[in-house]
């Protein structure tokens, strides 16, 4: 209900803001290409797409229903599970159902309005799955390093804190994107050569000065994944000298399996996603096609494995979700 709210008001916002502009020429609508240079092959591409979309829906819905109706489940690594489980179902539900009716229902146009909020939604989220990975790697260093403390500094309070920060700051350092794109000047390119709004994409397209966009998107995407990148480096620097200080292998082997599958969901959630910004900006010698295609998959793979590699990974978890499944059985 929250994010539904949250969803419904920041729509408002953009129509609001968009449409009150009176003085400005109408803007036009985009044409997503898909995948281009698959055009013929793309319906097949869009049958993984779609796998992976159900996986996203059905295991995030699932971790969510678990962790709420198990009040054992009510710690701080649980709860920022849900919060990324949650951020997973909106970054997916952004990208997935677009991107299906271009591949498979040619349904290739998209307003101006609605392009602009997707690519709000896509990157915000992006930016607050970033910010919980950083949340969670906190709570693991807490866990390992100050056992004894653990549930006086992350009690429900500050887990709610630390998740309104997370959001209130994907909000507000990806708000100017769409306000600084709604500033430029379309000629007569619109056609977009990606299978969703993706915010470097629709910046190329403009016949007006687009220096702010770039630096501004180049410094969001530095500082954003610079510092949660060196904020969770800086969290494993501390756990792994704790760990080594254990006594016993069997000790240290315990404390890092308690980590492993956050580490897993970083790797799956970061490697790709800097190898298509780079790609981007800085590889002219990779096919665009491949850089559509990874770009894709970024915001799709990680929504999908992430309750996955919990599952597999995380006992407690596991237990629930067989136990209510033999339940219903």
């Amino acid at each position: 209900m929250i994010w539904a709210s949250f969803l419904s008001s920041l729509s408002e916002l953009f129509m609001i803001t968009f449409s009150n502009s009176s003085s400005r020429v109408l803007q036009p609508s985009f044409f997503l290409i898909g995948i281009p240079g698959l055009e013929d092959s793309q319906h097949w591409i869009a049958l993984p797409l779609c796998v992976l979309y159900l996986l996203a829906l059905v295991g995030n819905v699932t971790i969510l229903f678990i962790i709420w109706i198990d009040p054992s489940l009510h710690q701080p690594m649980y709860l920022f599970l849900a919060m990324l489980s949650g951020i997973d179902l909106v970054l997916a539900s952004s990208t997935a159902p677009k991107v299906l009716a271009v591949l498979l229902g040619h349904a290739h146009e998209i307003g101006y309005t609605l392009c602009l909020i997707q690519m709000f939604l896509i990157h915000a989220f992006s930016s607050m799955e970033s910010g919980v990975l950083v949340a969670m790697a906190l709570d693991r260093y807490i866990a390992i390093c100050h056992p004894l403390h653990h549930s006086t500094i992350l009690h429900p309070g500050t887990i709610g804190q630390i998740g309104t920060a997370v959001l209130v700051r994907g909000f507000l350092l990806l708000l100017p994107f769409p306000i600084l794109l709604w500033r430029l000047v379309f000629c007569q390119a619109t056609v977009i050569g990606h299978a969703y709004c993706e915010h470097m994409a629709v910046v190329k397209l403009a016949c007006s000065d687009t220096t702010v966009n770039r630096a501004y998107g180049l410094a969001v995407a530095l500082l954003v994944v610079g510092l949660d990148v060196l904020a969770i480096g800086i969290s494993y620097v501390l756990i792994l000298q704790a760990v080594l200080k254990f006594p016993g292998r069997e000790a240290r082997f315990k404390a890092f399996s308690t980590c492993g599958s956050h580490i897993c969901v970083i790797l799956i959630f970061y490697i790709p996603g800097m190898f298509s910004f780079l790609t981007h900006r800085f590889g002219n010698h990779v096919p665009h096609h491949i850089h559509v295609l990874l770009a894709t998959l970024y915001l799709l793979v990680p929504p999908a494995l992430n309750p996955l590699v919990y599952g597999a990974k995380t006992q407690q978890i596991r237990e629930r979700v067989l136990r209510v499944f033999y339940r219903k059985g």
